[in-house]
């Protein structure tokens, strides 16, 4: 067995051995969180729209970054995994309108302390499969007792028809081992085009009440 390949099926252990590595991450998917509620209750005081419908988060299992190492062949000790893993830690937005996930992202990237590092727009360019949602990778200040980190966090803001779309694909993909059958697939592409102009239609009402 290669030194390499034993050094990457160690990888779960080795982050179980350094719990700051994995809790900087809990950290700053914290800190993200606090500042979109603020976002979310501010704007609903002052427009009296709440842009935000709900926000969830994680952060990745050991087993999950062994896995992804492993499969895009990444050096194993921590500081590589930090610099080549984007979405060690995530964010999800969900938003009423697709108005507000521009709202929201202007508003969080416009924070001094927010570095906007990559954005992946897969609404204005969907992928192949219909998936739409924006993606912005950031990355945040953490202020630990001896120190100050600077940590990436994936933020993924949808809409609520984009999200159960996205649900409904993620669960048909882990069923079928992401070998989703081709009537699936195509109905799956079709029913994210219906979303699509669901999610028009409801914005022109929203403009149209304002």
């Amino acid at each position: 067995m290669s030194s390499e390949l034993l050094g990457q099926r160690c990888v779960a252990e080795e982050i179980r051995l350094n719990p700051r590595f994995l809790a900087v991450y809990k950290f700053a998917v914290e800190e993200l969180m606090t500042k979109l509620r603020i976002l979310s209750e501010e704007f609903d005081l002052v427009h009296r729209h709440d842009p935000i419908e709900h926000i969830s988060s994680r952060v990745k299992r050991p087993e999950a970054i062994e896995d992804k190492v492993r499969r895009r062949g990444l050096a194993t000790d921590l500081p590589a995994i930090a610099e080549g893993l984007d979405d060690m830690a995530g964010v999800r937005v969900v938003c009423p309108f697709v108005s507000d996930v521009y709202t929201v992202a202007e508003m969080l990237t416009g924070q001094d302390d927010v570095e906007l590092l990559r954005r992946k727009d897969y609404i204005a360019a969907p992928k192949g499969n219909g998936y739409r949602s924006l993606h912005l990778i950031v990355r945040i200040p953490v202020f630990l007792s001896d120190r100050v980190e600077r940590v990436k966090v994936e933020v993924q803001l949808r809409t609520i028809a984009m999200d159960f779309w996205a649900t409904l694909e993620h669960k048909l993909s882990y069923k079928y081992e992401s070998q989703v059958p081709g009537d699936f697939a195509t109905e799956l592409a079709d029913v994210a085009t219906l979303a699509a102009h669901l999610d028009s239609r409801m914005q022109n009402l929203h403009h149209r009440l304002h």
